[in-house]
């Protein structure tokens, strides 16, 4: 299960890295792309250093907030498996407990991002 951990820790790094530039097709940052590349590399900049400042469509903000739940069950998920594996504990008991109802959950989260190269079959829900 680490390697489920570690690669979609690596999938939210990449939408954290992409949030800026998905938009909703209505979106005001769409008008400063049908102009020239400089217009649109200014309109990108600001966007990066002030969001909402060229973006009123919330898109790259809740793409960052799901991201940041994401991370937030990863986290979780990191705390049981390091629980579960602790030769303090033996893997039954809570610690297997929790294991079993957060295994699911990741493969879950992993499930979005299935079409990614890496994604692998024994993940799937």
């Amino acid at each position: 299960m680490h390697d489920l951990v570690r690669w979609l820790g690596a999938q939210l790094d990449a939408d954290t890295r992409r949030a800026s530039s998905l938009h909703a097709l209505d979106c005001d940052i769409h008008a400063y792309l049908q102009g020239h590349l400089e217009s649109v590399k200014a309109a990108m900049s600001m966007f990066h250093e002030a969001p909402g400042a060229v973006c009123d469509c919330g898109v790259p903000a809740r793409v960052l907030r799901e991201v940041d739940a994401e991370r937030r069950i990863l986290a979780r998920f990191r705390d049981a498996l390091t629980e579960a594996e602790s030769p303090d504990h033996l893997v039954s008991g809570p610690a297997r407990t929790a294991l079993l109802v957060v295994e699911p959950i990741a493969k879950d989260l992993a499930a979005v991002y299935a079409d990614r190269p890496g994604y692998r079959e024994e993940w799937r829900p």
